[in-house]
């Protein structure tokens, strides 16, 4: 899915009024995060490069690959909730895009080999 096409299926199924640059960001924080809590974690991480998004980047494609792309969706609804302060939608927006992102994060874990960061020492 590219950053367009995330900002165009949101319009699409939750029509709203912010703008295309405050949801690059959105996206932009959540390719972060996904960046630094899961791919860095494993094996290969360092070959994903990632500095964000701006709207020169409409085209790229984000992170997340398909069939657990609809993480961006479901984190585009839960930062619309967020900002119109509609606590409960939020609340049941975050639920979905969690068990998104831990679906995402078992299916790469599952796939790629996690960093050994254990540290021993002698006494």
């Amino acid at each position: 899915m590219t950053l367009m096409e995330a900002i165009n299926h949101l319009d699409a199924v939750k029509p709203n009024g912010y703008k295309q640059n405050e949801k690059i960001r959105w996206l932009s924080t959540l390719d972060g995060i996904v960046k630094k809590e899961i791919i860095d974690t494993h094996e290969g991480g360092e070959k994903v490069i990632f500095g964000g998004y701006t709207e020169a980047d409409l085209t790229k494609t984000l992170i997340v690959p398909a069939p657990y792309d609809d993480i961006y969706i479901k984190w585009l609804e839960a930062q619309i909730d967020y900002a119109n302060g509609e606590t409960q939608k939020y609340n049941n927006s975050l639920t979905l895009y969690n068990n998104a992102y831990l679906t995402f994060a078992k299916a790469y874990h599952r796939e790629h080999r996690p960093i050994n960061t254990a540290k021993f020492t002698n006494f």
